[in-house]
C-alpha cells in the first residue's frame, strides 16, 4: 500500500484513510468540558453517597463491630468516587482555557441523540418512581414498554410506520412483556412484586 519509489502511502491507502478509518475529529475543548461536567456530577454523587452512608444506623446496641457496619463500604466507595470526580474536574479546568467552546459543547445537549437519552431517562424515572407501586407490577411494566416502543418507533424514528401499526405492535409486546416478567419473578424467582 506504499509507493515503491518514495515510501509514501499510495493514493488507494490515502483514500481508505479518508473514508472513515481515521479517528473522528472533534472541536477543541469538547472532551475537557465533558470531563468537567462528569467530574462535578461524580463529585456530588460521591459526597451524597458518603453522607447517606454516614447517616446509616451503626447498630451499636446489637454489638456490631465497627468494621462491619452497613454504611462502611458504601461510604468508602462514595469518598473514592468524590475524589476521582474532583481530580477529573480539576484536570479538565486546567486543560481548557477558552470560554468559546462552551457554546459548541452546549450543542451536544440539543442534538437528536441527547433527545433520545433524555426520553429514555424520563421514561425510566417515571416507571421506577411513579408507576411501580402505584399500579400492579404487570400493568406498570406493560405501560412502560408500550410508552417506550411508541416513543422510539414513532416519535424518534426517521422512517415511521403508520401510527396504528406502531400502537398495535406496542400493545401486543407490552402485554407479553408485562405478563411474562411478572410470572417469571413471582413463580421462577419467588419474588413478591408490588
Amino acid at each position: 500500500m506504499s509507493d515503491a519509489k518514495n515510501g509514501q502511502p499510495s493514493d488507494a491507502a490515502k483514500s481508505s484513510l479518508s473514508e472513515g478509518l481515521s479517528p473522528p475529529q472533534q472541536a477543541p475543548g469538547i472532551m475537557e468540558r465533558a470531563d468537567l461536567l462528569t467530574g462535578i456530577v461524580l463529585l456530588v454523587l460521591g459526597v451524597a453517597v458518603a453522607w447517606m452512608s454516614w447517616e446509616m444506623p451503626r447498630l451499636e446496641v446489637r454489638r456490631i463491630h465497627p468494621a462491619t457496619v452497613p454504611g462502611l463500604v458504601p461510604g468508602l466507595l462514595g469518598l473514592t468516587l468524590a475524589f476521582c470526580g474532583a481530580i477529573l474536574a480539576l484536570r479538565s479546568v486546567r486543560a481548557s482555557a477558552d470560554a468559546a467552546g462552551w457554546r459548541v459543547f452546549g450543542g451536544i445537549f440539543v442534538s437528536p441523540e441527547a433527545g433520545r437519552v433524555g426520553a429514555t431517562l424520563a421514561l425510566a424515572l417515571i416507571y421506577a418512581l411513579v408507576l411501580v407501586g402505584t399500579l400492579p407490577f404487570w400493568a406498570a411494566t406493560a405501560l412502560f414498554v408500550f410508552a417506550f416502543i411508541v416513543t422510539f418507533e414513532y416519535a424518534f424514528s426517521a422512517s415511521r410506520s403508520p401510527l396504528w401499526r406502531t400502537v398495535l405492535t406496542a400493545t401486543v409486546q407490552a402485554v407479553i412483556v408485562g405478563v411474562t416478567v411478572t410470572l417469571v419473578f413471582q413463580f421462577g424467582f419467588l419474588v413478591r412484586l408490588p
